[in-house]
């Protein structure tokens, strides 16, 4: 019965031995385990990593489209106030550079004019002088007519005295022309210095009168383009870009209009149903198909106002 008894003995080496390939599958199985987890994290990190930086580097693609609406809407308004302010003094700076290049212009004939007559004042000074000349010439050959030995020096004389006196002829007839012109362009330059004299009264009356208005708006202008700048930040560089270009080729300004009456606020076209719905769905941003400017309905308007 003691044999018998001892038979677990030789049983209990092999379940030692089927123990040892159990523990080495099992470490395996577990290395596995740890590699299949590093992947999972590197591929974790890599698909982590992007998104981080898109919300960093990309805020405003986390503002609604409704917010964008209104941003851009309320930026069109505080525009439109801006343009108008210009408006009332945009036509005075006109008027100011008019006013401006046309002294300049007087100036410049009344400057030309002066020295005409300079240039005229010479020329008579000149004409007397050569008068002068020839009529001490002339005195000199009559004395010389005294003293000839022969009829032919005394015929080169007398063409010479001749022609002297056709010198004081011509001086006289030029110092006259000169006179002449000299008295035109003195009225010339008396009529255009009274109206350079008018308008540079016309100018200062001008200049207060715009910088009257200037000191007015002034503050009223750099309180809106303030608020302008706000409400950029609120909008992605795209629809900055897109919103400057329709204004620049609007006429009114307009980029960002309501729909009034089923048409559009710009360019008065009737807007299809379905385009309408999209617009007061607030899910993206709709334009008009014939003028481009951007579409809002009365939600947006009254969100703005309130």
């Amino acid at each position: 019965m003691a044999k018998t008894t001892s038979t677990p003995i030789a049983t209990s080496k092999p379940s030692k031995l089927a123990k040892k390939p159990a523990s080495k599958s099992a470490a395996a199985s577990k290395k596995n385990i740890t590699k299949v987890e590093e992947v999972v994290e590197e591929e974790a990190q890599v698909v982590v990593a992007p998104k981080v930086k898109s919300e960093i580097s990309d805020d405003k693609s986390e503002i609604t489209i409704e917010k964008k609406l209104i941003a851009l809407y309320s930026l069109q308004q505080v525009d439109s106030q801006v343009d108008k302010i210009r408006i009332i003094r945009g036509e005075l700076p006109l008027e100011v550079q008019d006013l401006e290049d046309e002294i300049a212009g007087l100036e410049t004939r009344v400057d030309n004019y002066i020295q005409e007559t300079l240039a005229m004042e010479k020329s008579i000074t000149d004409k007397k002088n050569a008068e002068r000349d020839a009529l001490a010439l002339i005195k000199k050959y009559e004395d010389q007519q005294m003293n000839v030995r022969n009829n032919r020096e005394y015929d080169s004389l007398t063409k010479e005295i001749e022609y002297q006196n056709l010198e004081i002829q011509l001086s006289e007839k030029r110092i006259k022309e000169y006179q002449i012109g000299l008295e035109l362009k003195r009225t010339e330059i008396d009529t255009f210095q009274k109206l350079l004299q008018d308008r540079k009264n016309d100018l200062e009356i001008k200049r207060n009168e715009l910088d009257d208005i200037i000191a007015e708006t002034e503050k009223e202008e750099l309180d809106l383009i303030k608020n302008s700048e706000e409400n950029r930040q609120y909008i992605e560089d795209r629809l900055l870009t897109a919103y400057t270009r329709i204004r620049k080729n609007a006429r009114n300004g307009l980029a960002v209009v309501q729909i009034e009456r089923d048409a559009c606020g710009g360019c008065f076209n009737k807007i299809p149903p379905q385009h309408q719905l999209d617009i007061r769905m607030h899910k993206k941003i709709i334009v008009c198909e014939y003028c481009g400017r951007i579409l809002v309905d009365d939600g947006i308007v009254n969100a703005v106002h309130l």
